[in-house]
Order: C-alpha cells, then sequence, then structure tokens
C-alpha cells in the first residue's frame, strides 16, 4: 500500500512491481476519482491496483489515511506493508545512491546533476554519492518543505548530521503542483525539439526549466560537465488536464 497524487509515478510502479510478485497494491490518492481515467491513473487500473480516494487532503492528512487504511487491511486478516509517499525513505534514498555512483563510472567529471525534486529520496540519495555541491534540484512543489526532507533522508543516509548546503531551486513551483508555467512549457518544448526527447510537466520538464533558468543566471555555464537526469514520468503527460496546451 502507497499513497501520492492522482498521477503519481511511484503509484504506478508500486503497482506494476506488486502485480509483477503476485502482490496486491492499494494506492491512496489525493483527491476525487476524475470523470475519465487517463496517464498514469490509466496504467495504475490496467495493472490490477484497488484505488481509493482520500478527498482534498494535505501531506499529513493523506498519510494518515494511507495507515488507517493499512490498519484496516490488517484488522480483515491481510498482512499489509506500507510504503512512504513517493517511496522516499532511507532505504528508498539508496537505490539513488547506486545509480549516483553508476553515472560517476560513465561520466567521471560530471560537475552538476540537475533533477527534479518530489518526496526528497531522488536527490537524497544523488547529495550522498556526488556531494551536495554536484547536485541542482528543482522542487516541483509536491511536499510543503522539500529541502527538510532532501536533509532528513541524506542525514539518514550518513548516519550524522548534515552541515553542507543544498542546491534547491525554488523557482519553477508556479501556482503549485503540477501547474503548466510558460518556462515548463518552453522546457518541454526546446527538448522535445531539439533532443527528441519527451519530458512530462510536473517532474523531469520543471527539472529542465530549472536549468534553463540556471543557464541564463549563470550558475550553470558553459565548459562544464552537466546531467539533465530524467526521472520517467512520461505517463503523466497523457494525464494532465493542460497537456493540450503543450501541441
Amino acid at each position: 500500500m502507497t499513497s501520492g497524487a492522482p498521477q503519481s509515478n511511484h503509484a504506478r510502479l508500486t503497482a506494476a512491481a506488486a502485480a509483477r510478485l503476485g502482490l496486491r497494491a492499494v494506492l491512496v490518492l489525493a483527491g476525487e476519482a476524475p470523470a475519465t481515467v487517463g496517464g498514469n491513473l490509466l496504467l495504475d487500473h490496467l495493472l490490477g491496483a484497488d484505488v481509493v480516494w482520500a478527498g482534498d487532503v494535505d501531506d499529513d492528512a493523506l498519510d494518515a489515511r494511507v495507515h488507517a487504511e493499512a490498519e484496516a487491511w490488517r484488522r480483515r486478516g491481510t498482512p499489509t506493508e506500507v510504503i512512504p509517499f513517493g517511496g522516499s525513505s532511507v532505504t528508498g534514498a539508496r537505490g539513488y545512491v547506486d545509480a549516483g555512483r553508476e553515472l560517476l563510472e560513465q561520466v567521471p567529471d560530471v560537475d552538476t546533476v540537475v533533477v527534479a525534486v518530489g518526496s526528497g529520496g531522488t536527490m537524497a540519495g544523488l547529495v550522498h554519492a556526488l556531494g551536495a555541491e554536484h547536485v541542482l534540484g528543482v522542487d516541483t512543489g509536491a511536499v510543503g518543505d522539500a529541502g527538510a526532507r532532501v536533509t532528513r533522508f541524506v542525514e539518514g543516509l550518513a548516519g550524522r548530521a548534515f552541515r553542507g548546503s543544498l542546491r534547491l531551486r525554488a523557482d519553477q513551483v508556479g501556482d503549485g503542483y503540477s501547474h503548466l508555467t510558460p518556462a515548463v512549457t518552453e522546457a518541454v518544448h526546446l527538448v522535445a525539439r531539439t533532443e527528441g526527447l519527451v519530458l512530462d510537466p510536473v517532474y523531469t520538464g520543471r527539472a529542465a526549466a530549472g536549468l534553463i533558468a540556471a543557464v541564463r543566471e549563470g550558475e550553470v555555464v558553459t565548459g562544464r560537465r552537466t546531467v539533465l537526469l530524467h526521472s520517467g514520468g512520461l505517463p503523466g503527460l497523457f494525464g494532465h488536464p493542460d497537456a493540450v496546451r503543450l501541441a
């Protein structure tokens, strides 16, 4: 059992992993059931997940709801494990510690890795592997205090207090999580039409918008090896309410 936004990539991947392993997946999603099902939500149903709608809730209320649902399943005699929101925990972040080390093997002279920051685990793993100075996070507005979450996971990975400084941009959130901004639209168009790569408007599109802003401001400069991490999320493009504006 896990929780997320209606178009949660993590929830969809949890459903896929559960299907592969022969387990039942229950997804507790914020919001109300939409009139039409598309994007990740369509895949959730295709993968056989049970979807529970939690209504208009904040992070804490969503967390409380998923644990209440889990306890209800346990009372019915079904052993139930809760995976944290976004899959982000110290354990989950270890996956991107490995990813960061693999990236270093491929690009030893990397100066900056740019990554979208949702629930914080991806950035935390990369910071542990590469060092805080080499990771530029772009906040997507998925959680209330992304910096605090990343710091907590970094400290958990290291087993000590984090004394460094995170490079975390908050200028691409716009009016809130998943809001399609002109900067994100520009980034999605630019990468599609120059690189043939498709970004989603919630995560990778925001990361690219943050990178473009960093280049324009001189934070990222020519001559240094910069990597934009494409962390997936393409199905969410087809479930985004404003996707038609990208055409």
